[in-house]
């Protein structure tokens, strides 16, 4: 959960206007959402705060979910989804992202960060107001496919908040930010679609980011190894043969394993420097070029 300052509201109009009511029920933006771009072992296929133009996505019915698009202090668009259908009964309400390419990976993590309305803050919507929304997809090898059905669809999760937020947040300019993480597969065709079905509640659906993990390249003693994309059994690791860095060579055949976290493990076997060179610095240097290299620290130290 985090909190994010700096937000603005606009009003919503219930369609029941026999309530006669007017009032900013839920809609607020953060100024600024950047996903954490600090881990290695992911290879990003979506992340709708890094896209510039219009992402596109489909909506059934029509003015079910709304798409924002806000720009934030360094004129970088801010893509938001929003539904809140909360005083009418049996919503059903879907949004479907483009085509997402799996590239190399049959297993993939879908990270999304939203914000939910305490239905409990919402006057006159008891038995209408839900808390919760589910998250689908379909495999497919169709980019461009624009045929929309839900039985085609398969669900990953119904989706709750650990925290919702009230009017009296909104009074204080504070939103509460959700992120749940999900996986995804076998995923055995070329790419898939997500899907998000709103059944009554009030959310904002401020990010998403699609991945997959991998080993990442790596260098252990003496031998490198190459970007490795785990296997989908979590309890299966995939054997890794490293390649023996210039003026090196086996003593052992150097192994890792990687893991399905992207996790490298079990190091096994070793590269040494060939005849006539030395290890300085974790690379192999002829004897003489690394005892002047020495000699040189050495002089300069003193």
């Amino acid at each position: 959960m985090r909190i994010v300052p700096g937000l603005h509201c606009r009003p919503v109009l219930f369609s029941e206007m026999t309530f006669g009511v007017k009032m900013c029920l839920f809609f607020a933006l953060p100024v600024v959402v950047f996903a954490d771009s600090s881990h290695n072992n992911q290879v990003v296929l979506l992340d709708t705060t890094a896209v510039l133009g219009e992402l596109g996505w489909k909506t059934y019915p029509v003015n079910g979910w709304d798409a924002i698009t806000e720009m934030d202090e360094h004129n970088r668009p801010i893509h938001t989804f929003q539904v809140c259908h909360v005083m009418e009964p049996n919503q059903n309400n879907w949004l479907r992202s483009n085509w997402i390419s799996r590239e190399a990976a049959q297993k993939i993590y879908v990270e999304l960060r939203f914000t939910l309305r305490d239905c409990n803050s919402i006057p006159w919507v008891s038995g209408t107001c839900k808390e919760t929304f589910n998250l689908f997809y379909m495999e497919s090898n169709d980019p461009h496919s624009t045929r929309f059905r839900p039985s085609e669809y398969t669900k990953i999760d119904t989706i709750a908040a650990d925290e919702s937020f009230t009017q009296m947040d909104l009074g204080d300019r504070i939103l509460k930010l959700n992120t749940e993480v999900r996986e995804v597969g076998p995923i055995t065709r070329k790419g898939f679609y997500l899907a998000f079905q709103d059944i009554g509640a009030c959310i904002a659906l401020v990010s998403v980011r699609v991945y997959h993990k991998k080993c990442p390249f790596t260098f252990h003693n003496l031998a490198t190894f190459p970007d490795t994309i785990p296997r989908m059994d979590s309890s299966s690791l995939v054997e890794v043969r490293g390649t023996c860095i210039s003026n090196a060579e086996e003593r052992d055949t150097p192994k890792l394993y990687c893991g399905a976290d992207g996790d490298w493990l079990v190091p096994l076997g070793r590269c040494i420097c060939s005849i006539g060179h030395e290890e300085l610095d974790g690379t192999c240097l002829r004897k003489w070029l690394v005892s002047f290299c020495l000699l040189c620290a050495f002089t300069h130290s003193v």
